[in-house]
């Protein structure tokens, strides 16, 4: 693969800009530039003031605030286990009875109290909370924290959340309380379950309690909206979009997949002498007819409303493209891949990649048995049994190299082995030896790597010459993949001495300049490349 100046076809309908929010059922609108940093990293740096500051503050306030914060959760448990006691696991699933307004009010009053010990001194609410019978869900964004949970708290609204958590102590008995929608790690069909039952409340006409949800499913940075998940609008009902505001000048709250830890973020908060946090409920969105079709486009726009009212752009990546772009694999992936517009081409070809993962061995022979004979759209779209459309020609796009409308099947096996295994990499390699090996000794030539590694990590430019001569200790100028392999496990770090030395921190979250992107993603996934400075967007693999 290898890159040129698209990035995605002008077919694409993918926007960067919260300014203008389309209309219900309607089509969204190209427009502003995505801000420049990566939604799922945080980087906390402090200055020497504020180093003091904390160092004070641990030893005087912090352990107060802990010890009072943990007596409010005990304080609350036994309202919360008082008022399911003697009650079956299905009676709790019933409607709210009236009765448990009385405690739903001192829990509200404890947990208020807990989030003002912990330096949350005030809340301030925007707008006015919808009644379950005018929105029976509430979408709640960005998610960025734990901290998260002072709405739910606020309003005792349902949430969904991990079966296991019910068996936490004391946490799990609060946990139950609200009544949550369970999720099960082990049933395999837990998902369809979960989603009929959230659309079973939500159309229960306000007999059950509020279902508060997440839609972006993960913790970001709050610098813009990723995908959002589905779930919420399946049911098709009127939604009230909910947005979370911290004013705070240091920003202890963020929780992201890279970054502070969960117990380093709650000490640094209860640090912090103050805490401000901003709840802003929006108007209840009622969706289109079309909207109710299609929970996708129901999605986007409850989003873009929303992105509109934090002054935030949109990214149409999700939380499994970060986890790509993280992998710690050996090859991990530069900061100027294409396998991240790879990976959500392929989603939105309606391919999941964990289904995936089980044909790559039937991909790789069917592959192989070209010998390096390329094919034509046409015959791509029956190889990967899906019709011709615009998605699968700018997937197809990203393996034509030179643009001569024929791609190497073996190329487009190798980016799919990355994405369903992104942390696998000698499992990767393997399969592309055995696509390019030679049948007499199973052997691969320097061009052959190249263009393996390449594809594998999703550059346009690759020099392998040192990392094949390391490997060709006997000068066969040819390797094989135990060769490949033993040289792997000497040499671990082999990625970053060989293939790219020159790079001081090879990570995919370097912050990249502000400029306007074609396929509306934050424009730290594409980040700035020293060496093409002036066309930081181009497009393709090899």
């Amino acid at each position: 693969m290898r890159l040129v100046q698209r990035c995605r076809s002008p077919s694409s309908t993918l926007s960067s800009s919260p300014g203008a929010a389309a209309g219900a059922g309607g089509e969204e609108k190209q427009g502003l530039a995505p801000p420049g940093k990566n939604p799922f990293v945080h980087d906390l740096r402090f200055t020497p003031l504020q180093k003091v500051q904390i160092a004070f503050m641990t030893l005087t306030l912090f352990p107060i605030r802990l010890l009072f914060a943990a007596f409010m959760m005990l304080l609350a448990w036994p309202f919360a286990f008082v008022a399911s006691l003697g009650s079956a696991e299905k009676e709790l699933e019933k409607p709210l009875a009236l009765w448990r307004k009385v405690v739903d009010f001192l829990l509200k009053a404890i947990m208020r109290t807990m989030w003002f010990v912990g330096g949350f001194h005030w809340v301030s609410v925007k707008g006015r909370q919808a009644l379950p019978t005018e929105a029976a869900i509430l979408t709640l964004a960005p998610h960025s924290s734990y901290f998260d949970a002072i709405p739910v708290t606020m309003t005792m609204s349902s949430i969904v959340m991990k079966a296991e958590s019910r068996d936490i102590p004391i946490w799990g008995t609060l946990i139950k309380y609200i009544r949550p929608v369970f999720v099960s790690r082990s049933d395999q069909d837990s998902r369809r379950k979960t989603v009929e039952e959230i659309k079973r409340r939500a159309q229960s006409n306000g007999k059950w309690p509020q279902i508060m949800i997440f839609p972006e499913g993960t913790c970001t940075n709050r610098t813009c909206l990723i995908t959002f998940k589905p779930g919420a609008f399946i049911p098709g009902v009127p939604v009230q979009p909910v947005v979370l505001r911290y004013p705070n000048k240091l920003d202890t709250i963020t929780w992201t997949w890279q970054g502070p830890g969960a117990l380093k973020i709650l000490w640094l908060t209860l640090c912090q002498f103050h805490n401000f946090v901003e709840i802003e409920f929006l108007p209840v969105y009622t969706p289109s007819e079309e909207e109710k079709k299609n929970p996708a486009l129901y999605a986007n726009n409850v989003r873009r409303i929303m992105a509109k009212a934090l002054g935030v752009s949109v990214t149409d990546y999700t939380f499994e493209d970060c986890q790509l772009a993280l992998a710690e694999g050996q090859l991990r992936l530069p900061s100027n891949t294409c396998l991240l517009e790879f990976a959500k081409l392929v989603r939105s070809l309606g391919l999941k990649p964990e289904k995936l993962e089980k044909d790559l061995d039937r991909y790789s022979e069917s592959a192989k048995m070209k010998n390096g004979e390329k094919i034509n759209l046409s015959e791509f779209a029956a190889y990967m049994e899906v019709p011709v459309s615009d998605t699968l020609g700018d997937m197809f796009a990203l393996f034509d190299e030179d643009e001569s409308g024929k791609i190497d099947l073996r190329e487009y096996v190798i980016a799919l082995s990355v994405v369903c295994r992104p942390s696998k990499t000698l499992e990767t390699i393997q399969l592309a030896f055995k696509m390019y090996e030679s049948q007499e000794d199973g052997s691969i030539k320097a061009e052959d790597l190249a263009c393996i590694l390449k594809t594998a990590i999703g550059v346009s430019e690759l020099n392998v010459t040192d990392l094949f001569r390391a490997i060709d200790e006997e000068e066969k100028e040819k390797i094989t993949f135990a060769d490949f392999s033993r040289f792997a496990e000497v040499y671990p770090d082999f990625a970053e001495e060989y293939l790219y030395p020159d790079q001081a921190s090879f990570e995919s979250c370097v912050q990249t300049p502000s400029a306007p992107t074609p396929n509306g993603f934050c424009t730290d996934f594409s980040p700035k490349n020293t060496e093409d400075e002036s066309n930081p967007f181009q497009k393709k693999l090899n």
